[in-house]
C-alpha cells in the first residue's frame, strides 16, 4: 500500500548536459547583447560631437551650456529629440537668421512662454539673470541646427 515514490534517475529522464551548457551561452550572448547596446547608448552622437567642437572654436560656450545642464532645461528640451519642448536644434535651426536671436531667447529664458512650438508651455526662470540667460541662448544658438521630422512647427 504504501510504495515509495519513484526517482527520477530510476525512470530515466535525466536531462542532456548539453541543454545545460546551451543555457549558459544563451545568457552569456544575451549579456553581452545588452552590454553593447548599453555601449552604444552611451556613445556620443554626431550632433554632440559637432557642438563639442563648436565650443572648442568658441570656449565662451562653455558656460552656457554648463548653465543648461545645470539648470531644468533638460527635463523638456533635448539636443536633437523634441520631448515636452522642442529640442536645442530646433530652437537653433529657427532662431539661426535672426539678428536679435540672442537677446529674444535669453528673454524666453526668463519670461517663460508658450503657444510658439504648440499647446506645451515654458515656465519662467526669475532666478536666472539677464546674463546668465543670454549665455545659455549664445549656446544654444551653437547648436547644430535640425530639420523637423515629427510634423512640427
Amino acid at each position: 500500500m504504501n510504495r515509495p515514490l519513484p526517482d527520477d534517475e530510476d525512470e530515466g529522464a535525466s536531462r542532456p548536459r548539453w541543454l545545460g551548457w546551451a543555457i549558459v551561452v544563451f545568457m552569456v550572448l544575451v549579456v553581452l547583447g545588452v552590454l553593447n547596446v548599453g555601449w552604444r547608448i552611451l556613445q556620443p552622437g554626431p550632433a554632440a560631437q559637432a557642438l563639442d567642437a563648436a565650443q572648442q572654436a568658441r570656449p565662451g560656450l562653455a558656460a552656457g551650456r554648463a548653465l543648461v545642464e545645470g539648470s531644468d532645461c533638460m527635463r523638456c528640451h533635448g539636443l536633437v529629440r523634441r520631448y515636452v519642448g522642442p529640442s536645442f536644434g530646433q530652437i537653433a535651426a529657427r532662431y539661426a537668421g535672426r539678428a536679435d536671436a540672442p537677446d529674444y531667447l535669453a528673454r524666453k529664458i526668463r519670461e517663460g512662454g508658450g503657444g510658439e512650438w504648440g499647446r506645451a508651455l515654458m515656465p519662467r526662470h526669475p532666478q536666472i539673470t539677464q546674463a546668465q540667460a543670454l549665455q545659455m541662448a549664445q549656446w544654444l544658438l551653437a547648436v547644430p541646427p535640425v530639420a523637423t521630422t515629427d510634423g512640427s512647427p
